[in-house]
């Protein structure tokens, strides 16, 4: 059996032992799920959870600054990216002396069960990969559920300061987030994380800001400086975690889980305000 990663390229399953170098965060601990730590031989710097498996696993860089001579002193057999986290010329550079680049690129939740199929597949863990799809569509259906008794809003979700930096809607972000009954602005954008200005265009029709976790870490402290600004009134700022929002793979089953408590108690907050 084949499989088919992101660029379409076909995958066998791995013959014997894998030797994986993961330079995606999420599938770093996706891995690590599905029973294959043993199997990892090199990650990013930003490649933090589990922690306490991933503390023995040696550090390759960055996932934009790739430190290529560590990766081919570990001799990998196989090397997992992604097409948002990685550059090309890292994956070119890569291809020269890898055998197998598995390139992945969820777009939005649904694209999980794939992904877990995909990677569970090449390395002889369909069993646990199927598994991990029941939880997640059984958290996915929950949230769909709840969402449809929610008010959509329109949110405006930061990533980044000086500049602003938002997520357009072809992101994965964005569609997590419509799926607890949020619809990010700006509604369009010329990049899937445009730079943007909080003024009061695009306040507008924006209902809640949404600071996330990753990868600024916005802390309270953002929260009242965006409060005192005088076009913020009327608007709700709130932090938000973003690994629950922008990691696929496991954490994407914990993520819906996250955002439906997260939109229930915001609703309770409202009520409560308006009462």
């Amino acid at each position: 059996m084949m499989w088919r990663d992101a660029v379409g390229t076909q995958h066998q399953r791995a013959q014997g032992r894998a030797r994986i170098v993961s330079l995606v965060p999420s599938i770093t601990e996706l891995v690590c799920e599905l029973g294959l730590a043993e199997q990892l031989v090199g990650r990013t710097g930003f490649c933090v959870h589990p922690r306490e498996i991933l503390k023995a696993v040696p550090k390759v860089g960055g996932t934009k600054d790739v430190d290529l001579a560590k990766v081919r002193a570990l001799a990998p057999t196989h090397v997992l990216l992604n097409i948002d986290e990685n550059d090309e010329p890292t994956a070119a550079a890569l291809a020269r002396f890898v055998p197998h680049l598995i390139v992945t690129h969820p777009l939005g939740p649904m694209d999980n069960p794939a992904l877990f199929r995909l990677i569970g597949g090449v390395f002889g863990v369909e069993r646990m990969a199927e598994a991990l799809c029941a939880q997640f569509l059984k958290a996915h259906d929950a949230l769909s559920r709840a969402a449809r008794a929610w008010p959509r809003e329109r949110v405006l979700y930061l990533i980044w300061k000086d500049p602003w930096m938002s997520v357009s809607r072809d992101t994965y972000i964005s569609r997590t987030l419509a799926l607890a009954g949020w619809d990010t602005v700006p509604v369009s954008a010329p990049a899937r994380y445009p730079k943007v200005e909080l003024d009061e265009t695009l306040l507008r029709d924006a209902e809640r800001i949404l600071l996330s976790s990753e990868p600024y870490r916005f802390r309270a402290r953002h929260v009242a400086e965006l409060r005192a600004l005088p076009f913020m009134r009327g608007k709700t700022v709130a932090l938000i975690d973003g690994e629950m929002t922008s990691w696929y793979g496991n954490r994407a089953i914990a993520g819906m889980d996250y955002l439906r408590r997260f939109r229930e108690e915001i609703n309770v907050n409202i009520g409560s305000a308006r009462s």
